[in-house]
């Protein structure tokens, strides 16, 4: 018999498993808390912006005209419980206030509403990103509450969505890491990716710390790749060097590759900060705090990259100060093909220049109403050109697609002044400076 999959949180990780193992051929049930949520959903609607990911809900949510009716949404864990032969736990773990360590009390919370009424054998899997031991913690917990006992499992499967590519991820991802304790429930998740695995995606089956570690460890080593290349643009600046030859020509290396090595801001968004940040606070907790100090320095290089695009823009503007000065931010999210603004550089830049004195004004694709909510008192535009027009400078912030392709003579026309500054390394210097522009970049200052 075809099993039965349930999606507990239904959030941007959630939303889009049960989407996609709905695509993949199970009768799924999604569950959240929140009824705006489920209502939402239940329309064929999602609450962030994703690639793909409407048009995959409204394939398979039920009493949608034309969907295959495989994907229902609820709020009742004894439907779910009673539902389900493999319960996926996608609910957040954001960061403690005022603390590096993470919040795990949403994945406690679902994981005992689920557990008190799983009366039948059913096998639950974590996929949150969780604290190295959460999982050891989490089985005794559920062995505590279930009615059914021993006959239900827990297993570990991190996710690895990147925000912009996420369904091809659920669907075609580059690994899948299990981490059990059974050949029963190595068996079931072989079911589950049956699909991707026969498509050629690497099975990694390992025990629960191992499973755990590996999605902190992919952050912290891209994080670390990231910090990386902007450590070099400071010395760059420093030394009058090119960071953008530089990083070509030790992509060459394959040691090293060429990804993730575009000097700029640096990265925010809802996992790389806080992940490293809990990763360390984790370890400290085991006694292995020595291990991890680099990624203190790793988030402090992070973060000085948004003070020092300040700095480049008031040096830019003659060095003094930003009163009356009109700032152009094109981007407001922390990567292109997202809403996403969480701990967003283009906006904490924009936030900065504008409690200084200037007058900024932002626009994004599609992170405009999210970044109204979290900064309503920046100015705000419905295009690249309604944001330039006037400004004194104008900052790219956020390498969409919709900026490469602008054309920096018609922009050129409505900019007060013709100074643009790359806080991305993605626009063609030679292309802006053709049509009048000034053009500079962080860790460029001869190029």
């Amino acid at each position: 018999m075809a099993l039965k999959i349930t999606v507990i949180g239904t959030g941007y990780l959630g939303a889009t498993h049960a989407a996609a193992m709905a695509e993949l051929g199970f009768e799924v049930l999604g569950l959240d808390v929140v009824p705006e949520k489920i209502e939402m959903l239940t329309r064929g609607e999602v609450p962030m912006y994703e690639p793909g990911l409407e048009e995959l809900l409204r394939k398979h949510v039920a009493g949608i005209e034309g969907s295959t009716g495989r994907l229902r949404f609820t709020m009742d864990w004894a439907e779910v419980a009673e539902f389900g032969d493999v319960h996926f736990v996608c609910v957040n773990t954001p960061q403690k206030h005022g603390e590096y360590a993470c919040d795990m009390s949403y994945v406690d919370a679902a994981v005992e509403s689920l557990a008190k009424h799983l009366g039948k054998p059913a096998l639950v899997v974590g996929k949150s990103t969780v604290p190295v031991g959460s999982a050891e913690r989490l089985a005794a917990r559920i062995l505590e509450l279930a009615p059914a006992g021993g006959e239900v499992e827990l297993a570990w499967n991190p996710e690895f969505l990147r925000e912009g590519f996420a369904v091809q991820d659920t669907l075609h991802p580059d690994r899948i890491v299990v981490g059990v304790r059974s050949d029963r429930a190595e068996k079931t998740l072989r079911e589950v990716y049956a699909t991707p695995v026969g498509q050629g995606s690497p099975f990694v089956v390992t025990d629960f710390p191992t499973a755990e570690l590996v999605k902190t460890a992919a952050n912290s080593f891209l994080a670390t790749k990231i910090s990386f290349i902007n450590a070099m643009a400071e010395v760059c600046e420093a030394a009058g060097g090119d960071v953008a030859k530089l990083a070509e020509a030790i992509g060459y290396d394959e040691r090293i590759g060429p990804k993730f090595l575009r000097a700029g801001i640096g990265f925010g968004g809802g996992c790389l900060p806080k992940d490293i940040r809990a990763f360390m606070a984790r370890a400290g907790e085991l006694g292995a705090d020595q291990a991890l100090t680099f990624l203190r320095e790793i988030d402090s290089i992070n973060m000085r990259r948004r003070g020092q695009m300040v700095e480049m823009t008031r040096e830019a503007l003659g060095g003094g100060s930003f009163l009356g000065k009109r700032v152009a931010v094109l981007g407001a999210t922390f990567k292109p093909d997202s809403d996403d603004v969480r701990d967003s550089p283009a906006l904490n830049v924009a936030g900065q220049i504008h409690l200084q004195g200037g007058q900024v004004t932002v626009y994004d694709p599609k992170g405009m109403d999210n970044a109204r909510r979290l900064f309503p008192t920046l100015g705000y535009a419905e295009s690249a050109e309604a944001a330039v027009r006037g400004a004194d400078v104008v900052l790219h912030l956020t390498e969409w697609r919709e900026f490469r392709e602008l054309d920096p003579a018609a922009l050129g026309e409505l900019a007060g002044t013709r100074l643009i500054l790359d806080g991305r390394n993605a626009l063609d210097p030679v292309l802006w400076r053709k049509a009048g522009w000034t053009y500079r970049a962080m860790g460029r200052p001869a190029a």
